[in-house]
C-alpha cells in the first residue's frame, strides 16, 4: 500500500502556530527493593522443592515483558535451582508473542538479556501443547492447553510481574495466574483463553482454568514482582502453587498504588515516541493512555485523551506493532518498522483486533502534529493541552505544553522551557 508523501497532502491542512513547551521531571515518592535478585533467591525458600530428586528438571517460565532487571532475576532463579541440585530449563511463557514461533520467542528472550550462554541453561521454546481438559465458563466451553515443554519437566516455577492488565480490570489481572494459564498455553491456549474471556469475562476464565492447569503441571509456585512508578522493583514474593488467586489481589492493589500515571488527566493530544511489547502487552499501557478498545470492556474513565499520536516502535519489540491501533495518528517511519506477521499473530490470538488497526498515516512529524492540532477543533496555542512522552513505561521525563504547567502536581518539576522545531519534517525540542 502506498501512503501519500508530503507533497501530496501538504496543501490540505494549513500550518498551525505551536505552543511553548516545558521539560518536566516527574518523581513521585515510591518504594523500591535495593537488590531484586537477592530478594528472589531468599523468597525461593518459601517454595517446596522437597519432593524432587537430585537432577530433576525444573522449568522456569518466563514471559515477554520488559520487567525491571528480569534478566538478573531469571539468572538468579536459574542459579538457585541449580544450586539445589536440579537441572533448570527456561520455557517461554508468552502465548503467541514472537510471531508464535520458537525462533521468535527465543528472539524475544534474547532482547530481554535472557540467553542460554548467559544462564548456562537450555531454553526450550517449543510451541507444542496438549489439551488437558475442557472447562465450561458461563455458556462457553474452553479447551485448556498446556505447554509440552512445561509438562515434561519435573517441576515448574513461573516468574512474572503482577500489574494492572491492559484489557480489563478485576481482582486478578496480569501476574502468575495469567502467565500459568495463558503464557504456558502457548498460541493454542492463549487463543482459546482470549476467545472465552472476551465473552465470559477474564477473571472468570482464569479462575476456571487455573486448577486444571495446576493439575496438569508439576507446578511448585511462582516468583511475583511488583514495580513502582519508575518501573523498578518494589516488591518480590514467592507464592506456592495453589495460592496464586488468594495472594495476587493484594499484590495487584499494591501495583495500582505504585503504577506510573501521567501527571494530568485531561489531555488534548498525547504524543508517544515509541510503543512495543517490551513496554506493555498492548504496545502502550492502556491504563496510562485510558484506552482498552476491547469488546465487552469499557475504557477507563481517566485519563481523558482526545487524540494520540504514536511516532514509532521500540527496537526490542522486533516489529511487533500490536497497539498501534490505539493511536489516532502515526507516521510513515512507524510503518516502516512494522512486522505484520508478528503484529497479526498477536492480535489474532488475543482477539483484540482493534490494536492492530492502522491509524491515519502522516508522512512525517510535522504533518502529523499539524493534522492533530487541526483535528482538535477550535485550536488555540494558548490553551492547548499537549503531553509528549518517550513510552508509557517511562514517565519520569516528559514535555507538556505551557498551558498545563500550572496544573502539574507537586512531584513534577519544570526543568527547562523548550520550543518544538522540525528539521526535514522530524520533531525535536530545543532549549529557549
Amino acid at each position: 500500500m502506498n501512503f501519500p508523501d508530503r507533497g501530496d497532502v501538504d496543501a490540505l491542512i494549513d500550518p498551525q502556530p505551536l505552543p511553548d513547551f516545558a521539560r518536566v521531571q516527574y518523581e513521585p515518592e515510591t518504594a523500591a527493593v535495593d537488590d531484586p535478585s537477592a530478594a528472589a533467591r531468599t523468597e525461593l525458600d518459601r517454595l517446596d522443592f522437597d519432593g524432587l530428586e537430585a537432577g530433576a528438571t525444573v522449568a522456569v517460565a518466563v514471559g515477554s515483558r520488559g520487567i525491571h532487571r528480569i534478566d538478573d532475576i531469571v539468572e538468579t532463579v536459574v542459579a538457585d535451582i541449580r544450586d539445589r541440585g536440579f537441572e533448570p530449563v527456561v520455557v517461554p511463557a508468552m502465548g503467541s508473542h514472537g510471531g508464535a514461533t520458537p525462533e521468535g520467542q527465543r528472539e524475544v528472550l534474547e532482547s530481554l538479556g535472557i540467553t542460554e550462554s548467559r544462564l548456562d541453561a537450555p531454553i526450550d521454546a517449543r510451541m507444542d501443547t496438549a489439551q488437558v481438559d475442557t472447562v465450561t465458563v458461563g455458556d462457553t466451553e474452553f479447551p485448556v492447553h498446556v505447554s509440552t515443554a512445561a509438562q515434561e519437566a519435573d517441576a515448574v516455577v513461573v516468574v512474572n510481574r503482577v500489574k494492572p492488565h491492559t484489557n480489563y480490570s478485576g481482582r486478578i489481572e496480569s501476574g502468575l495466574t495469567k502467565m500459568t494459564v495463558v503464557g504456558l498455553g502457548k498460541q493454542h491456549g492463549a487463543k482459546a483463553f482470549h476467545s472465552t474471556a472476551i465473552k465470559e469475562g477474564y477473571v472468570e476464565t482464569l479462575e476456571a482454568a487455573l486448577p486444571v492447569v495446576e493439575s496438569a503441571l508439576p507446578l511448585v509456585g511462582g516468583v511475583a514482582l511488583v514495580e513502582n512508578f519508575h518501573e523498578e522493583t518494589a516488591h518480590v514474593e514467592a507464592i506456592p502453587a495453589g495460592s496464586f488467586t488468594d495472594r495476587e489481589p493484594a499484590l495487584l492493589e499494591q501495583a495500582y498504588d505504585e503504577m506510573a500515571t501521567l501527571p494530568v488527566d485531561d489531555i488534548d493530544l498525547l504524543v508517544v515516541d515509541e510503543l512495543g511489547k517490551d513496554v506493555s502487552g498492548a504496545g502502550m499501557d492502556t491504563n496510562v493512555i485510558g484506552r482498552y478498545r476491547v469488546l465487552n470492556a469499557p475504557d477507563p474513565d481517566e485519563p481523558s485523551i482526545k487524540l494520540l499520536y504514536a511516532r514509532g516502535l521500540t527496537e526490542a519489540t522486533k516489529g511487533n506493532g500490536n497497539g498501534i491501533g490505539l493511536a489516532d495518528i502515526t507516521r510513515q517511519a512507524a510503518l516502516d518498522q512494522l512486522d505484520l506477521q508478528k503484529t497479526y499473530a498477536n492480535a489474532l490470538t488475543s482477539g483484540s483486533t482493534a490494536k492492530a488497526k492502522l491509524p491515519l498515516v502522516a508522512p512525517d512529524d510535522e504533518f502529523a502534529i499539524r493534522t492533530a492540532l487541526s483535528a482538535l477543533g477550535g485550536y488555540d496555542p494558548d490553551t492547548v493541552r499537549i503531553v509528549w512522552i518517550q513510552t508509557t513505561q517511562d514517565l519520569s521525563t516528559l514535555h507538556v505544553s505551557e498551558p498545563l504547567v500550572d496544573e502539574l502536581p507537586a512531584a513534577a518539576e519544570v526543568t527547562d522551557l523548550e520550543s518544538l522545531a522540525f528539521s526535514d519534517g522530524t520533531a525535536s525540542f530545543t532549549r529557549e
